[in-house]
């Protein structure tokens, strides 16, 4: 265990965080801080309200985002977004992983992108694991889709609707399925 980062830091580096760890009370406090803003958020009608309330979630101020709103988030200081992007209603961002979202993505209504998992192992499985998801420029995110720890979304790909995307897709292609698989290549 490194001592010297905090267990959020740890976290976003791969660290297996176990339920005895000194800090793990950190992440419920901080879930409950991110709770009360999204009751504030998810209760607004008003768009400008949204995009401040989430810009402070998100601790930088955000340019351009449209959110339908409900959106649940864990941890909003590991999710970055982009401008220009649109964010559906119902989305679920479990972020202390990390997750990145560039500029002009479309997540449509019910994704789930995760970044936290278990380990495999029983006597482990209790612990808590973060990885990265990061979503390139121009890339749409069909509903219901889900995309799981470690996954990169390439630049203009698709994941179609109600994929389970379990490893990197590419740049300019469509996937779908369970687990998603490349059906098309799409031409510019």
């Amino acid at each position: 265990m490194n001592c010297n980062e905090d267990i959020f830091a740890r976290l976003k580096n791969e660290e297996t965080i176990m339920p005895d760890d000194p800090e793990i009370f950190r992440l419920k406090e901080a879930s409950y801080e991110v709770k009360k803003l999204l009751f504030q958020l998810n209760n607004s009608a008003e768009p400008d309200e949204v995009l401040k309330i989430l810009s402070e979630i998100v601790c930088e101020k955000l340019e351009n985002v449209a959110v339908f709103t409900p959106i649940y988030i864990n941890y909003g200081k590991h999710l970055n977004i982009g401008k220009n992007v649109f964010i559906n209603f119902d989305c679920t961002f479990l972020a202390l992983g990390g997750i990145t979202i560039e500029d002009d993505v479309l997540i449509g209504p019910k994704v789930s992108l995760i970044t936290e998992n278990h380990p495999l192992e029983p006597q482990h499985r209790k612990g808590l694991i973060g990885k990265s998801i990061l979503i390139k420029r121009n890339a749409w995110i069909g509903a219901s889709a889900t995309i799981l720890p470690g996954v990169t979304i390439g630049e203009n790909a698709v994941v179609a609707a109600g994929a389970v995307v379990s490893k990197d897709v590419p740049d300019n292609v469509v996937v779908a399925g369970i687990p998603a698989k490349i059906i098309k290549k799409i031409e510019s």
